[in-house]
Parts: C-alpha cells; sequence; structure tokens
C-alpha cells in the first residue's frame, strides 16, 4: 500500500543550537528534542534522567481523600473487599496489582473478573450479585466502571459500595460511587491525564501508602505491572508514564516476577529460563517486546478461558506455580492465534467478494459464529490492511458485541458516540473501542457510521502517514550519535523511535533477499563518504531487481544495533522506500 511521507517542521534553530551547546550533544538530535517540547537543560535532565520523586502526589487526584476513608473504613469494620477489573491486560494488571498490595496486609479480600462471554466487558450484574452474595461490601473496580450509573445504583440498593478507579472518558453522568478515581473527570485537576487503569490502580496504592507513612520505596515492586499495562494499553509514553514505564521496564530487566517470568518462557526469543530477563535475549526488553511478546499471552487467558487465570499467574510467588500457569495460557495464546487467523482470512475474503463494502470509507463487518474473543485482534488486522476505521461484529447471546478500530487522527470513540442511540452500550478510547446494539439496529448502524466517517475524512486521510521527524544524511550516523539516541527510549506513543529520511542513496553491492521476503541492504550516498551502511527492509523483497539497478532511492528508517554472531553493529531498519522523487 502506497504511503505518504510527512516531515515534520524542524525545532526552532535559535532553540536548537543553544540546546545542543547546553547538551554538547548534535544539532540533529537537538531538534529531535525541541519537537518533543524540550527545550531547557532542566527539560533535558527530566526526560533522560527520570526520577520517581517527580510522580505527582496521588491526593491532587479527585475523590482520592474519599477513596482512602471508604477503604480505611472497610479495614475497621474488617469489611470483606473485592477488588474487580476487566479480563483485558490493563484490567488484570490492575487487579494483581492492588490484590497483591493489599492482601499483604489486609485478608478478607479476593479479586474478580468479569467473563468475556456471559457478562462482557466492565461491571456486571452479576459481579454485583456475586459480591452481595458473597458478604463483600466493599469493590475496588479498576479499569472500568466510570459510565456504570445504573449498575453503580443496583449495586447500592444491594449494599455494597465501589471505589472506582478508571482512565476512560466519562459520559454525562457520574455514577454515585463512594469514590469515582479517573483524571479524565471534567473536575479532576490531576496534571496527568494519560495513566492507563493500572496506573489508575497505582495511584491509589500510592495514596495508601503515603496516608500511613510507608516508604516510597516499598512500591517499585509493582512498576513491572504498571509497564505491562502501560505498553499493552497503548498509552502515551510522556509525563508520569514515563516515569512509571522507565522503572518497569528496568525492574522486568533485572528482577522479573515468576508470572512473568513465565510467560517470557514461550516467547520465541527466550530458550531457557534464567534469572534474569536480559541474560536470555541477550539484551534489554522493551516497550515493544511487552507489546508483542507479553501483551497478547495475558490476553489470551480472557479471550479464551478466564482472565482470571491471568490475574492468578501475575500474583503467583514461586516459578513452579507460575510455570504450570504460564504452560496453560500459553496453550491459551496458541488457540487464540488459530481463531483469529481463521476469522481474519473470513473477513477479507467478505470484503473482497462485495463491491460495497471494497468502496466504502469504513469497515463494517459482521460474522455471527466468530469468536468474541479475537474480534479485536480482526479488526486490527484489517485496519492495518484497508487502513480504514473498522468495526468487527459477532453474534453473543441476543446482542451483536463489536471491537472497534481507528486510523491516525480519527476518534472512533466519537464516531461511535454519534450512534450512541441505535446501541445498548459502548465505551473505549479514541483509537480503540467496545460496543454492543440489537440485531434490528446492525443495518441502521453501519450506515449512520459510514455517513460519519464520509464527513470526516477526505480521500487523502485513508492513505496511511509516516510521519519523519527529521532528514539525516548517512555520515551523521555513528556510536556518538546512538548512545544519545537510544536514551530517548522507552518509545511508545508520545514519543515514537525517532524516524529519519534520507534521499538520494543507491546501492553499494551486496543487497539481498533474506527470510521471507526480507530486504538485506548495503547503501551508499553518492555525494557523501563512508559506509557502506546495513539496513534490513522487512517485507519489501520485491524492490530488489530495482535497487540492483543502481537507481536512486529514498528511505525512512530508524537506527539500531544489530547484533550477529556476536558482533554488535548499528543498522538501519527501513520502514519505506520511494524511487523518482
Amino acid at each position: 500500500m502506497e504511503k505518504r511521507w510527512v516531515l515534520k517542521e524542524k525545532g526552532e534553530k535559535n532553540c536548537v543550537e543553544r540546546l545542543a551547546q547546553a547538551l554538547n550533544i548534535d544539532k540533529n538530535l537537538a531538534s529531535l528534542l525541541v519537537q518533543r517540547g524540550i527545550t531547557t537543560f532542566e527539560d533535558a535532565r527530566v526526560f533522560f534522567r527520570p526520577k520517581l520523586e517527580d510522580l505527582f502526589d496521588p491526593f491532587l487526584m479527585k475523590d482520592m481523600e474519599k477513596a482512602m476513608e471508604r477503604i480505611e473504613t472497610a479495614f475497621l469494620k474488617n469489611e470483606k473487599i473485592l477488588v474487580y477489573g476487566d479480563y483485558d491486560v490493563d484490567g488484570t494488571t490492575a487487579v494483581a496489582l492492588v490484590y497483591t498490595y493489599f492482601h499483604k496486609i489486609y485478608n478478607p479480600i479476593d479479586f474478580y473478573i468479569p467473563d468475556r462471554y456471559t457478562e462482557g466487558y466492565g461491571i456486571s450484574f452479576k459481579g454485583i450479585d456475586f459480591a452481595a452474595e458473597n458478604n463483600f461490601s466493599l469493590i475496588i473496580a479498576l479499569d472500568c466502571g466510570i459510565k456504570a450509573v445504573e449498575k453503580i445504583e443496583y449495586a447500592t440498593a444491594k449494599g455494597v459500595d465501589f471505589i472506582i478507579c478508571d482512565h476512560h472518558r466519562p459520559g454525562s453522568e457520574l455514577p454515585a460511587a463512594s469514590a469515582v478515581l479517573d483524571p479524565k473527570r471534567h473536575d479532576c485537576n490531576y496534571p496527568y491525564k494519560e495513566l492507563s487503569g493500572c496506573g489508575i490502580g497505582f495511584k491509589l496504592i500510592q495514596a495508601f501508602h503515603k496516608r500511613r507513612n510507608l516508604p516510597f520505596e516499598d512500591l517499585k515492586l509493582y512498576l513491572d505491572l504498571v509497564v505491562v499495562s502501560i505498553a499493552s494499553d497503548i498509552v502515551d509514553i510522556t509525563g508520569e508514564n514515563r516515569i512509571l514505564a522507565f522503572y518497569g521496564l528496568e525492574l522486568i530487566n533485572s528482577q522479573p516476577r515468576p508470572g512473568l517470568e513465565a510467560i517470557l518462557k514461550y516467547s520465541n526469543v527466550q530458550k531457557n529460563l534464567l534469572s534474569t530477563v536480559t541474560k536470555y535475549f541477550g539484551k534489554e526488553l522493551t516497550i515493544s517486546d511487552l507489546v508483542f511478546l507479553v501483551g497478547p499471552r495475558i490476553n489470551a487467558a480472557g479471550r479464551i478461558e478466564s482472565g482470571r487465570n491471568s490475574v492468578k499467574l501475575l500474583v503467583c510467588e514461586t516459578r513452579e506455580e507460575a510455570l504450570e500457569l504460564g504452560t496453560k495460557i500459553n496453550d491459551n495464546n496458541t488457540e487464540r492465534k488459530e481463531l483469529d487467523t481463521f476469522a481474519t482470512q473470513q473477513a477479507l475474503h467478505m470484503i473482497s467478494m462485495d463491491e460495497r463494502l471494497q468502496k466504502a470509507k469504513s469497515t463494517i463487518i459482521y460474522d455471527p459464529d466468530w469468536h468474541k474473543g479475537v474480534i479485536g485482534i480482526v479488526a486490527s488486522r484489517l485496519t492495518e490492511h484497508y487502513y480504514r476505521p473498522t468495526v468487527v461484529l459477532t453474534l453473543s447471546g441476543e446482542l451483536i458485541t463489536g471491537s472497534a478500530r481507528s486510523i491516525k487522527d480519527f476518534d472512533i470513540y466519537d464516531a461511535i458516540d454519534s450512534c450512541s442511540d441505535l446501541l445498548e452500550h459502548f465505551g473505549g478510547h479514541k483509537y480503540a473501542a467496545g460496543l454492543s446494539l440489537k440485531p434490528e439496529n446492525l443495518i441502521a448502524f453501519i450506515d449512520r457510521f459510514e455517513s460519519v466517517v464520509i464527513e470526516k475524512l477526505e480521500g487523502r486521510d485513508l492513505v496511511p502517514e509516516i510521519e519523519i521527524d527529521a532528514e539525516l544524511p548517512l555520515n551523521a550516523i555513528h556510536s556518538r550519535f546512538y548512545s544519545v539516541l537510544r536514551q530517548f527510549a522507552p518509545f511508545g506513543p508520545g514519543n515514537l523511535s525517532p524516524l529519519f529520511k534520507t534521499d538520494g542513496i543507491i546501492d553499494a553491492g551486496g543487497s539481498r533477499i533474506v527470510g521471507k521476503n526480507h530486504l538485506k541492504l548495503f547503501v551508499v550516498h553518492p555525494e557523501i563518504s563512508g559506509g557502506p551502511f546495513s539496513a534490513i527492509a522487512f517485507q519489501q523483497g520485491e524492490l530488489l531487481s530495482k535497487i540492483e539497478k543502481g537507481i536512486p532511492f529514498n528511505i525512512c528508517y530508524h537506527v539500531e544495533e544489530n547484533e550477529w554472531n556476536g558482533s554488535v553493529s548499528l543498522q538501519l531498519n527501513v520502514k519505506d522506500i520511494k524511487f523518482g522523487d
């Protein structure tokens, strides 16, 4: 698929020069920092050297004091507490964190994960009934609940109080819970709005710890769970999230908890379960590794069997127990792969046979027999393939349920909200959402959603965009440049790995296809001395014949380290290639 290259504006020249001098770094690097809003030495210190002391006071969050008072009351009265969260990565890591913390100091406590198929996302009537029937008088709800107005009323009538810890956008009315913690509340002045659900859970225990004058150092052991949620829920890695992710990765790379270690055992990279991650990977794990290696396996339990198993794995204390649970969850993941591959192939075939779907600006596709646990993955794959706002639907009980995924700069939550009168339930973010509706409303929903997309998007918006940070001459790439560049990590939304562009390069000879259609390149610039530079372009092997003819071409790429046979060298990871521009 053809892609648009968009070059970001350079940082303001005088500001770049001052920062380069203050930090004693290359102007190309200083410009990248200015693009990220880092303009002073102090800004750079905070960016490059995150400190846990820079985390905000949790009591700045609206209702945090109320939450503490309700928990203290529960402790004093020896009430039973139920920690409740969704079955995805953010929900299960949040439950594991809050449950583990309080279980160490308070015994009448348990956790609850709703069933994806009988209860669906969020707080359920069944979960409330479970709490009431088993004498739980306080539920701490994590990563859900901000729109559960009717369910909180139902719980109150049953004598069950709620503390809601959520990070999704509220509706027009907040639930009447004992406390509602959500930085996205319009009346919440908490300085950072982009915490994950597990991040809100962390602020809850941080507040409790502070209230009891306990050392913050005790809380560092929970940051591995927080970084897994940050990575998997695709929240911005800026501000507090950057600090939490930095120290969470540090913990995973030095002393992973047994549950995470067991999950890593089943990745394609690790061969033996050893004491530290770095030993068996030969490199430190990154946010991307958590997204692709850890998150899908934690999610698989809730997709195929029960999200409760993921929490059990994350809270277990022994390697033996973790390996047993890890095996079961890896089996879930294998089954999940088979199901989502089958459904994706069916969906692609359906679109190819339907002229209306091919011409539409959105993709809404329905099959009553698809597995509910994989439709979100299928939606992501279709979005990548066709680059259109996408909703994948299946039948669940008497309702049609769906997962939605979006493209750059299109708020799919708002689009679904404009169809809310046709829906039974919906929730989510700008780029991902879930919904349910009655079968008789399906056609009307498809038509309404497509009309919203047509109104909001132009043809240009439906061409994938590659946003490039800067043009870079090849001879600017060297070990000192990379030693600073790597400190920009952890990378993720809000702080993506810098993408560079170099025009007019040519094949230096020796370029070839490796693996399954990957290009291994050796390139030089005819007007610049040095090189050749090694590069890899995944899934672009069809361009080799043109490259071998010596035709100049342009590349956009990340700079990375490549280890091969014990030797480490710099490599260009080429994301796209263009000729003739």
